[in-house]
């Protein structure tokens, strides 16, 4: 057992040493990238302040449609569509409001209830996709920027070619080290927000399946209520 404790405790003090120097040399390279790795972090911060925004908000509307369907179905069976509503109400997520929605004009008969089904679900996608375009945007222009440095630090590799008359490595190593790391730094920003974005489209895409899927159900639920009336 002390061994084993020996060897957490060596394996922690090697990670906390390696995060140190990885920390160390993004300082490093970050100053080494000159004037536009500050317009790239700046890309960075706010895509992925809007991507944990993102993830929050639909880490909160995916919920088990399956079982919400049944308790609908339930009340629907017991309490008719007053008591729907309250499942709906006492439930969170777009699927509850969608449903909401529909039985609201459950009194004016099924199209009504399909055209409003139809209409919120169009609005809750809305919501959904709300801030995707702005990560979208960041994704374009985190490699922008790093072409754009890239750019800058050759024409500074030129300049100091024309200021010493001379070619050498030394003499044009700064230039074209800020060329680089700028393209580098701005290509890692545009895949870590395009991983996240991909993965929030992917996510969406089950919901609004869930939406429609839940919504046809809704209206046979209703349909058949209707059947058992008449």
């Amino acid at each position: 057992m002390a061994i084993f404790g020996i060897m957490a405790s060596s394996i922690n003090l090697i990670a906390q040493a390696a995060e140190g120097g990885a920390l160390n040399w993004l300082v490093q390279k970050y100053e080494a990238g000159g004037a536009f790795m500050h317009p790239i972090l700046a890309v960075f911060i706010l895509g992925l302040a809007l991507c944990i925004e993102r993830a929050w908000t639909l880490s909160r509307a995916r919920i088990n449609t399956k079982q919400f369907i049944t308790k609908v179905k339930e009340a629907l069976d017991n309490g008719g569509v007053e008591a729907a509503k309250e499942v709906c109400i006492n439930t969170r997520g777009p699927v509850a409001s969608v449903f909401y929605a529909g039985l609201l004009r459950a009194d004016e008969g099924l199209d009504s209830v399909e055209k409003a089904v139809m209409a919120y679900g169009g609005i809750e996608m809305g919501f959904l996709e709300k801030g995707l375009i702005y990560i979208s945007l960041f994704i374009s222009m985190a490699p922008m920027l790093g072409f754009t440095g890239t750019v800058q630090g050759m024409i500074e590799a030129f300049d100091a070619i024309a200021a010493a008359n001379q070619i050498s490595p030394a003499i044009v190593a700064d230039g074209i080290a800020v060329a680089l790391l700028t393209t580098l730094f701005g290509l890692v920003v545009a895949m870590i927000l395009q991983t996240f974005y991909n993965y929030f489209v992917a996510k969406i895409d089950r919901i609004v399946a869930d939406m429609e899927e839940s919504s046809i159900e809704l209206i046979d639920a209703l349909y058949e209520i209707k059947q058992k009336k008449s």
